[in-house]
């Protein structure tokens, strides 16, 4: 497994942007196909955006189409979720998780077994 670390989360207002990191303590991230999940007080973890090892193919939920873009540098052992025209209802701890490969394209929570601690993003109105 790979330890993930996410960074960037704050509070913003309606309208407004932040970028969100995840990083790897593995030796490669490679391998891996990463994505991000959120999770609102009261509510089950939702599919955000994944992207596999390439960077080839991007997967994005449909509440956040057209205003996050999930990117990877595999040399930084990074991957980032930028969010633009930010709304209320994104507010969430943000969690980025790592899988093999093999799973790419999944959206499911229960098939990535490497985690981080999460991000809060808090959006203002």
């Amino acid at each position: 497994q790979v330890q993930l670390a996410e960074s960037g989360g704050g509070l913003v207002q309606a309208g407004g942007s932040l970028r969100l990191s995840c990083a790897a303590s593995a030796r490669t991230f490679s391998p891996y196909y990463v994505g991000w999940f959120r999770q609102a007080p009261g509510k089950e973890r939702e599919f955000v955006a994944a992207i596999t090892w390439t960077g080839s193919r991007t997967y994005y939920g449909n509440s956040v189409k057209g205003r996050f873009t999930v990117s990877r540098d595999n040399a930084k052992n990074t991957v980032d979720l930028q969010m633009n025209s930010l709304r209320p209802d994104d507010t969430a701890v943000y969690y980025c998780a790592a899988t093999s490969e093999y799973a790419r394209g999944s959206v499911v929570p229960a098939d990535f077994g490497s985690w981080g601690q999460g991000t809060q993003v808090t959006v203002s109105s």
